[in-house]
Parts: structure tokens; sequence; C-alpha cells
């Protein structure tokens, strides 16, 4: 069976995992001149440290166990529930926490420049997993709701669209990233930062445009179809497929605060004010992220989206079987 593009991207990402921790990364080029005696003693002015900062392992655990804690109770929910098609976001949690777990190795060895590519590439390129999860929930939605009139386009279309721009989106920062981190002259640096920051805001922009889909969607169904809207009042509100519309609601805003920081993080370079602040990297970044993917912890697509007959079991089961045709 042909590979579905959650399936592709997610193989993506992980090979941009594999890439980023493999020794091939021992050709980047780094400063010139006497290391200090003491990389901890000023790690703001060492030429040698990416970061700016000696990171915290507190903040680092913190972080790791709240990313692990979601990986486990999608992984148990995706078991129980199903909804293979937000595998992605599952896979993404991984590659986003192996990059989280480099911060260990930078408090021991913070002139690692190798563990630095990795931990930012991870970092920065595994949401795009999350991203993809949103988009392929909206069109699997609006289809469950039968409102796909209510989007610009079909559902299906709808998906492969912006999981287009997504993987689009993904190849830029990586081959930005690549390029700035790899880089032996300030020329070819900046060429990569700017790559990575077109990469970011085209990113943004199409999540932008997607969100406003999406809330259009939901104002429309509401007016248009009430019946639909409130087909669960009478069930627990944990229950109610609205939670889930709400869930996608938040962790849209999540990716919208992350990748409005990471722009303005990039337009001032690496050795910018917001890139030299752990406190805001886990505020801005790692937070918002977190609460975009854990929102659907307790409003797993799979226990909300149940099929209503054996017959609509069916087409869903030969709908994820050919993958994301247009119909």
């Amino acid at each position: 069976m042909a590979p579905t593009p959650p399936q592709l991207l997610a193989s993506v990402v992980l090979a941009a995992a594999l890439l980023a921790a493999s020794p091939a990364t021992a050709k980047v080029s780094g400063p010139t001149g006497p290391r200090p005696a003491d990389p901890y003693a000023d790690p703001k002015d060492d030429p040698y440290n990416p970061l700016g900062y000696i990171t915290s392992n507190v903040l680092t655990t913190v972080a790791l166990v709240l990313i692990i804690a979601s990986f486990l109770v999608h992984a148990f929910n995706l078991l129980k529930w199903g909804a293979w098609w937000m595998s992605c976001m599952v896979i993404g949690e991984i590659t986003f926490g192996l990059g989280i777990a480099c911060r260990y190795r930078l408090h021991t060895d913070p002139e690692s420049k190798n563990i630095y590519i990795a931990e930012y590439l991870l970092v920065v390129l595994s949401p795009c997993a999350f991203i993809a999860a949103d988009y392929i929930l909206l069109g699997r939605l609006a289809t469950y709701l039968r409102g796909g009139d209510h989007l610009f386009v079909r559902p299906s279309r709808i998906r492969l669209l912006f999981l287009a721009s997504d993987v689009s989106t993904f190849l830029i920062q990586a081959l930005g990233g690549t390029v700035s981190l790899e880089a032996n002259t300030a020329k070819v640096t900046a060429l990569g930062n700017h790559l990575v920051l077109a990469g970011l805001i085209l990113q943004l922009s199409s999540f932008c445009i997607f969100t406003g889909i999406f809330f259009r969607f939901v104002l429309r169904l509401r007016r248009y179809n009430p019946d639909v809207w409130e087909q669960d009042q009478g069930k627990p509100w944990y229950n109610d497929l609205r939670a889930l519309v709400v869930a996608l609601a938040l962790s849209c805003l999540g990716i919208i605060v992350r990748s409005v920081y990471r722009v303005v993080e990039n337009s001032q370079g690496f050795k910018g004010p917001l890139s030299r602040s752990e406190p805001l990297f886990y505020l801005l970044d790692t937070l918002p992220l977190w609460l975009a993917i854990s929102v659907y912890a307790p409003f797993w697509p799979g226990r909300l989206m149940r099929p209503s007959s054996e017959t609509d079991s069916a087409v869903d089961q030969v709908e994820m079987q050919v993958g994301w045709e247009d119909k």
C-alpha cells in the first residue's frame, strides 16, 4: 500500500532526526582561536557557545517529562481509539523530545557544535508534524460532519493543499538550517538564515490562512447546520464533538504563538536577544507547542469521531487505505 502524505511527512521528520544526530555534522566549521579555560564562566561572550548560555537541566527535565507524557497518552489513544492519520503527531513528539533531550548534553558540553545542530534541527523542524496533524484533522472533521460545503474547497483537497505547503516549508527550513549551520563564511550563513526565515514566514502565513478557513467553517456550520452542530448536546461535555473543535482551535493558537516567536527570533539572527534567552525559548516555543498537542489527550479524534454505522466504518477504512486521493 502506498504511503499517505502524513506518513511521508513523518518519515521526512524522522530522517531529519537521524541526519541531525549523524557524525556527518562533524564537518561543521566554527570560530578560530583559543577556547576559554572555563566555558561556564562567561557563556554569553563565548564565541564557541552557540546558544550563548548554559542550558538548565531542570527546565529541560520539566519540558521533556511533559512531552513524554503527551506522547504516552497519544500513543495509548492511537492504539485504543484509532485515528491513525494522527500518527504524524506522535512521531513528531518523539523527534521533538529528542531535540529537547539534546540540551542535557549541551549542559555538560556547551561548546559542542554537533549537538547544537542536532538540537536546533529537531526542535525547529519537528512541529511541522504537529501542523500536518491539524491540517488533516480539519478535512476529516468536515467530512465527518458532512460540512465540506462550508470550506473553500473540498475536504480532500484542503488536506492535500496544506500538507503540500507544510512539506514545502519544512524542506525550505531544513535546507536553510543546514546551510547556515555548516557555512564557512558569513555570507553563506546569512543566506541560510534568510532561507530559514523565509520558510518560517511561509509556514506562518499558510497556517494563518488555514486557521481562518477553520474558524469560518465553524461559524458557518453553527449558522446553517445547527442540528449538526448541536448533535451531541445531550452528552457529557467530554464526549461532545464540539470539545474537539475547541481543542483544534487551541492547537491553532498555540502553533501561531510559536510560529510568530520563531519568525521574530530568526529575524534577529542567531545572536539576537530571543535566541540568547532560555526562559523565552521555553515560554514562547516549547510551552505553546506542548499545549497545541496536549489538548488532544482528553479529546482524541478517534474517540469522538466514531462511525455511526458499520457502513460508515467501512467507508472510513477505505478512505484511510486509499490515502488522500481527490474525490
